[in-house]
């Protein structure tokens, strides 16, 4: 029996009878929750806990895994967040917009952040790997990364865990996870291409860059890596699905040039004036924008994009 011919409606009374297409279900009591605003693909369906086939109890096993399947894919996702800082609390904001749960860890104590923002702060990555979240997803600066990667104590994790990152560059958490994840751990490398400035009002429009690096084709794991991409999604983002290696080459000739320029620009104290022109306030939007990241920042993205010093030989 096919997913698709299984239709749910509101009972009005404890003891119902649910027809579709092809069967007819008893509905043993009234399970049906009141809808909950801004989760996405979550609806009434949701609470289900069983379905009795009338005509053919044959079907009463699909019946069931139906159920099953439409269940994982509406529960809210268990996001553990490595490196929260800044750009990782940006980041967790958006995943608590779509009704995901957060849990983060940190080197500085962020635990009355957490509190007051509905999430859960783990003095350790310990103590967050124990809670086996659904999806590790790593918000530490490019310099730190291979260090806390190689520290994840990942025989805490489920065997299925995905892991992903938000990193400026690449090929480099690729190759990382790659090396020191299990064969069945998924691994999807993403770039939000915004931040805390840019995406303030707003991820709407935004391009969000991923690979799929190494996801099941089926399963828990897949419906899993479809819920943490839909996320974005649903905040609006342009969604651009490209290698990480594509990605690094492009982002050689723009994301590392406009820092270099901005961070020159820095130097020259330039300040607006009453006849300034569009042109003038682009480069003083430029420069503010740039000098507001850390240059731990710039030094990964020229470091650790391959890419990079081909574009620094030319300037």
């Amino acid at each position: 029996m096919a997913s698709s011919s299984l239709r749910f409606a509101q009972p009005t009374f404890p003891n119902s009878i649910l027809k579709t297409k092809t069967n007819t279900f008893f509905v043993s009591k009234n399970v049906f929750p009141t809808p909950v605003p801004n989760k996405g693909k979550a609806s009434n369906a949701h609470a289900i806990t069983k379905l009795a086939c009338v005509n053919k109890t044959t079907e009463i096993a699909a019946c069931n895994q139906i159920i099953g399947d439409v269940n994982s894919k509406l529960m809210p996702l268990r996001i553990g967040i490595i490196g929260f800082g800044n750009f990782g609390q940006f980041i967790a904001k958006g995943l608590r917009r779509q009704g995901h749960f957060v849990l983060a860890t940190s080197r500085s104590d962020y635990s009355e952040y957490c509190k007051q923002n509905g999430m859960q702060f783990f003095r350790n990555m310990d103590a967050l790997c124990e809670e086996q979240p659904d999806v590790i997803l790593v918000c530490s600066s490019i310099l730190s990364t291979e260090n806390i990667i190689r520290s994840i104590p990942i025989h805490k994790l489920k065997p299925d865990t995905i892991f992903a990152d938000v990193l400026s560059v690449r090929q480099f958490p690729k190759n990382l996870f790659l090396e020191i994840l299990p064969p069945g751990f998924g691994i999807v490398c993403t770039h939000p291409m915004f931040g805390p400035e840019s995406g303030k009002n707003g991820w709407n429009g935004l391009p969000f860059v991923f690979e799929k690096v190494r996801v099941t084709d089926a399963g828990t794991q897949a419906e899993k890596c479809t819920q943490f991409l839909d996320i974005f999604e649903q905040e609006g983002c342009q969604m651009v699905e490209m290698t990480c290696e594509e990605h690094d080459r492009h982002a050689a000739g723009s994301q590392f040039i406009t820092h270099t320029i901005g961070r020159i620009l820095s130097h020259l104290n330039l300040e607006s004036t009453p006849i300034s022109t569009k042109g003038y306030k682009t480069l003083l939007q430029l420069t503010k924008n740039t000098v507001s990241d850390s240059f731990d920042l710039y030094y990964g993205l020229f470091m650790y994009n391959v890419n990079a010093t081909e574009q620094a030989s030319i300037l």
